[in-house]
């Protein structure tokens, strides 16, 4: 079994990019103990079947560990709405990642990836797309894959290795996994397990749109400034 030294993370910004059309769920920003949740998504089920679909899965996110409070919605969003049919290199679906970059490259590179993907295993047509820039302070006990020995978990498409140890690593309470980003090595991306490892409020900075011709994203454009941005070379 592979093993990685534990580090204690503390970053006082760090960048996320996230589509925008997941919408804000209430019930996170609300002052009532995370603890009743449950009950009260139960309850408010009842009367709107959607709420459930909305809020996603609590059960993935022990009481102890929620937050609550301004913009804790993005942050829940993150970790009670998974699929296995969109895993990622630390989960295999069956639990949320909250993934982030040391500066905003990161976060561009990385999500430029996976949004390419997507649209070449749908054979997507060009189209544009938006997204917004989460800027929040991170903080955790977190295995550190930055020295040698950790090829096999950073593999530009082979995300097994990884997957196996990331769940060992939450399963034995790790916050989680800081790592050499593998788009824009210039830099490092921090996976972590759980909400309580983001600092609230998570504080929305630029909107932008990658633009798709049909093969990749080749540019991209910041709301609020006058031009369109090529896409950086790693």
């Amino acid at each position: 079994m592979v093993t990685a030294p534990l580090t204690r993370l503390d970053w006082r910004q760090s960048h996320r990019i996230i589509r925008t059309v997941y919408p804000p769920v209430w019930l996170f920003e609300d002052i009532a103990d995370p603890a009743d949740w449950d009950l009260i998504a139960s309850a408010e089920a009842k009367t709107n079947p959607r709420v459930r679909d909305e809020i996603g899965d609590l059960a993935l996110v022990p009481a102890e560990r929620r937050v609550s409070g301004e913009s804790a919605s993005i942050v829940m969003g993150a970790f009670t709405h998974c699929s296995m049919s969109r895993p990622g290199r630390f989960s295999k679906g069956t639990y949320g990642v909250w993934y982030a970059g040391d500066r905003f490259e990161v976060a561009l590179m990385e999500t430029i990836h996976h949004h390419e993907k997507f649209l070449r295993k749908t054979d997507e047509p060009a189209c544009d797309a938006q997204f917004r820039e989460l800027r929040a302070d991170l903080g955790g006990q977190v295995h550190d894959l930055r020295g040698t020995g950790f090829e096999a978990m950073l593999a530009e498409s082979d995300y097994l290795p990884a997957q196996r140890f990331a769940a060992d690593a939450r399963d034995q309470g790790a916050d989680g996994i800081v790592y050499p980003s593998v788009r824009w090595p210039a830099g490092d991306a921090v996976a972590l397990f759980w909400p309580d490892c983001i600092r609230l409020p998570v504080r929305q900075a630029r909107h932008l749109i990658y633009s798709w011709n049909g093969q990749s994203v080749t540019r991209y454009f910041i709301y609020g400034e006058d031009c369109w941005y090529p896409r950086p070379a790693a």
